[in-house]
């Protein structure tokens, strides 16, 4: 199943070291029966965007924590192929998350990266600062957080890992 885990560039980091990655908290999000479910109308490509959209809104969440010190403003979003055994659907969390046990990543599992542009840090720093608000309902704040993630994302091949972290 292909999984979508949002992460922040300290966790590319520390990926290019150890050859693995931990989902934070377990978590993922995938086409999952339940998202399928939901959204009745769209292929599959576009659902599957969707799913890869909700990872990158949690990316903000993980940059929200004020802890990433590489790029604090930089979406990061990475999709591994994970064997079906180790992914549970988690449906009452939301239609596309999943819980990944064990929550290790192999590095020989993952498909690619995608990361924010330069371009994309102003967008992404005031989605920051209210993505909370927005999941409360705050409109406003919630447009802040559309304008984000609707900001273009690289996207990296696996074996341009190293060099991505070295050179960015």
């Amino acid at each position: 199943m292909r999984v979508y885990i949002p992460a922040t560039f300290d966790m590319l980091s520390s990926l290019a070291e150890a050859r693995s990655l931990t989902a934070r908290g377990g978590w993922g999000f995938a086409v999952t029966p339940a998202l399928l479910e939901f959204y009745t109308s769209g292929d599959e490509e576009e659902i599957a965007h969707l799913a890869f959209q909700d990872a990158a809104r949690a990316s903000l969440r993980l940059l929200a924590t004020g802890q990433p010190e590489r790029f604090p403003h930089r979406r990061v979003v990475v999709s591994a192929d994970i064997e079906d055994g180790s992914v549970e659907v988690s449906p009452e969390s939301g239609e596309s998350v999943v819980r990944l046990d064990p929550p290790q990543v192999d590095l020989s599992d993952i498909v690619c990266f995608h990361v924010d542009i330069a371009g994309s840090e102003a967008a992404t720093a005031a989605a920051v600062e209210v993505v909370d608000a927005a999941d409360l309902g705050d409109e406003d704040a919630e447009l802040t957080v559309g304008d984000a993630l609707d900001n273009f994302m690289a996207w990296y091949e696996v074996q341009e890992l190293d060099a991505l972290v070295q050179l960015l």
